[in-house]
C-alpha cells in the first residue's frame, strides 16, 4: 500500500522546510509519497521549493492563487497511493499522528478517518474558531446524521478510490465542508481519533477567515437539500 500526502501550501517559507523534515522522520509501515501544490505564493516559498531534491516528492505549482480546495484537487490528480492525506503546510499538525490516522483504513475498519482536535484536548487558537468548529461539527451532525466533534479538521484520511469519487468543486476552504457533506450524503461511516494541534496566531499566517466559516455553514446545507448529480444528469 502506499500514502499519499497532499500538501497545499501558500505563502509558508517559515515552516515548509521544517514540515517535510518531519514528515521524513515518520517511519511507517506502508510507502508514502508527498505532493506538493504550491497556490501561487507569493514570498519566497516557490524558490524553496524549486530546491528541493528528495526522492518521493512532487511539486506542482499554480501561477496564481485559487485556494486551498483547488489545490487539493490538483494534489488529487496527481495522487498515486491508496491512502490520501490532507496535510497542511504549516506546522499546526503534527505528522507523528500519521500512525493513528492511516491505522483504521489499513485494517479495513474504515474508509475514512478524521482527525479531531476536540478528542485530543488540543490549545484553542481563538475562542470564534473554536466555537465556529464546533458549531460546523454540530450542523453536520444535524443535517446528515453522523457523529464528529472536529469537521473543520485538516486531517482528512481516505481511501484514494472514494475521494477522487467526489467530484470536488471547491475551490477554497469550503474544501471541508464539501467533503463531509457528500460523504454524509454517502452515509460513509467516519471514525475519528485524537490528533495533536499546536494553533498559530493570525500574525504568524494563519489564513481562514471569519466569512470562510459561513461559507462552509452554506456548504453543508445546500449539499443537504441539493443533489449536483441531478443538475449534472439533466445537462448530459
Amino acid at each position: 500500500m502506499k500514502l499519499s500526502i497532499i500538501i497545499p501550501v501558500y505563502n509558508e517559507e517559515s515552516t515548509i522546510k521544517t514540515l517535510l523534515n518531519r514528515i521524513a522522520l515518520v517511519d511507517l509501515p506502508i510507502e508514502k509519497e508527498i505532493i506538493i501544490v504550491d497556490d501561487g505564493s507569493t514570498d519566497n516559498t516557490r524558490s524553496i521549493l524549486k530546491r528541493i531534491n528528495r526522492p518521493g516528492i512532487k511539486i506542482y505549482y499554480h501561477e496564481t492563487n485559487m485556494g486551498k480546495g483547488a489545490a487539493v484537487r490538483t494534489g488529487l490528480r496527481a495522487a498515486s497511493g491508496d491512502i490520501v492525506l490532507i496535510q497542511d503546510g504549516d506546522l499546526e499538525y503534527d505528522p507523528m499522528d500519521y500512525h493513528e490516522l492511516i491505522k483504521p483504513i489499513i485494517n479495513k475498519r474504515a474508509r475514512v478517518v478524521y482527525g479531531s482536535r476536540v478528542l485530543g484536548r488540543a490549545p484553542i487558537s481563538y475562542h470564534r474558531y473554536y466555537w465556529g468548529g464546533r458549531f460546523l461539527s454540530f450542523l453536520a451532525n444535524t443535517l446528515y446524521g453522523i457523529k464528529i466533534t472536529d469537521e473543520p479538521t485538516c486531517y482528512k484520511v481516505m481511501d484514494a478510490t472514494l475521494i477522487k469519487g467526489l467530484d470536488l468543486r471547491c475551490r477554497r476552504f469550503e474544501f471541508c465542508a464539501e467533503v463531509t457533506a457528500k460523504l454524509g450524503r454517502m452515509g460513509e461511516d467516519i471514525v475519528e481519533v485524537p490528533i495533536s494541534y499546536t494553533p498559530r496566531s493570525i500574525r504568524d499566517g494563519k489564513k481562514i477567515r471569519w466569512y470562510d466559516g459561513l461559507i462552509a455553514i452554506l456548504i453543508l446545507i445546500r449539499y443537504r437539500f441539493w443533489n449536483p448529480a441531478n443538475e449534472k444528469a439533466k445537462s448530459d
